[in-house]
């Protein structure tokens, strides 16, 4: 089945608005706060290149768009000198539970001999995301034997009486002629902090039939009416794109990158690239947040799924 998106523009781009917002809004993800308004939050960075979560609040009725307020910020930001998240954080996945707001969000740390290690925290908000609290000082999801080396891109949802988490697995530095290679993997909780992770690759790169692609990353799911599990991602092969894939028993995935449509003419904040998707069901339709090119130093983007 095709999936054919029409792009209605980009909604925002940083311009040093702050000491610590001087560049980027990457990664949006969106909270329902009215009948028609969103707080999208995205990730934007000092001059240093420490992330940080801002936000924007935007009215988005049928194919209109309009920014109300914001920027604000900052919710969350960097943690303490030597830990985990001291390089920034990139809010991720919201969920509700138990009349709190539970962010799950990456932690980076610079490294010396590779660019990075990411790893999962958790953050908890009492003021519907006005500001955020971490809830541990120490990763989540952190390294494991399934997943030895970094990890990030985290999205929860309720399934059951449990919750559920697909998030990136960097397995490698090296992998054959690409500088990388990051799939997509799951993990378990009964209380939202303590998960099992899964050993086993959800998503894995295209292989053989695209060479060239080395990373999947940032999944987002949705359960349809029908039970069938949609999911969509970004790629690397090198440049950015967006993938696609089905699942009728929500263990196992079928990649259907193909089916991907973007409608009418490319503008050229994404003429390059589109990337870190979030897709979300809003007054009846269905919509994506994206990013365009330099994955968020040009902004993020809004389409919505033609009927």
């Amino acid at each position: 089945m095709a999936s054919a998106w029409k792009p209605l523009g980009r909604i925002f781009k940083t311009e040093a608005m702050a000491p610590w917002a001087v560049s980027h809004a990457s990664h949006p993800l969106p909270l329902g706060i009215g009948q028609n308004r969103l707080r999208i939050y995205f990730s934007t960075r000092d001059e240093q290149n420490r992330s940080s979560a801002a936000s924007i609040e935007v009215d988005i009725d049928g194919e209109r768009f309009d920014v109300v307020r914001g920027p604000e910020g900052p919710h969350f930001g960097p943690g303490k000198r030597g830990f985990f998240d001291a390089d920034g954080v990139t809010m991720s996945s919201f969920v509700r539970n138990e009349g709190r707001l539970f962010g799950f969000y990456l932690g980076w740390t610079v490294l010396k001999h590779v660019p990075f290690a990411n790893f999962i925290g958790l953050c908890v908000s009492d003021d519907d995301g006005a500001t955020f609290q971490r809830v541990s000082t120490v990763p989540i999801v952190g390294r494991t034997r399934e997943n030895p080396i970094t990890i990030g891109y985290p999205f929860v949802i309720r399934e059951g009486g449990r919750w559920r988490m697909w998030y990136g697995s960097h397995l490698s530095w090296d992998h054959g002629t690409q500088p990388m290679l990051h799939v997509l993997k799951e993990a378990f909780s009964d209380n939202l902090l303590d998960w099992q992770a899964d050993e086993r690759v959800v998503i894995d790169v295209a292989g053989s039939s695209v060479p060239e692609e080395f990373a999947v990353s940032r999944p987002c799911v949705v359960r349809e009416p029908d039970e069938t599990l949609s999911m969509w991602y970004a790629t690397r092969r090198p440049n950015y794109e967006l993938g696609y894939a089905v699942s009728r028993d929500a263990n196992n995935w079928e990649r259907r990158d193909h089916s991907m449509q973007f409608l009418g003419q490319t503008q050229a904040w994404e003429n390059c690239e589109r990337t870190y998707p979030f897709v979300f069901d809003h007054n009846g339709r269905r919509y994506m947040l994206y990013n365009g090119n330099g994955y968020g130093r040009e902004g993020f983007g809004i389409a919505i799924l033609e009927p």
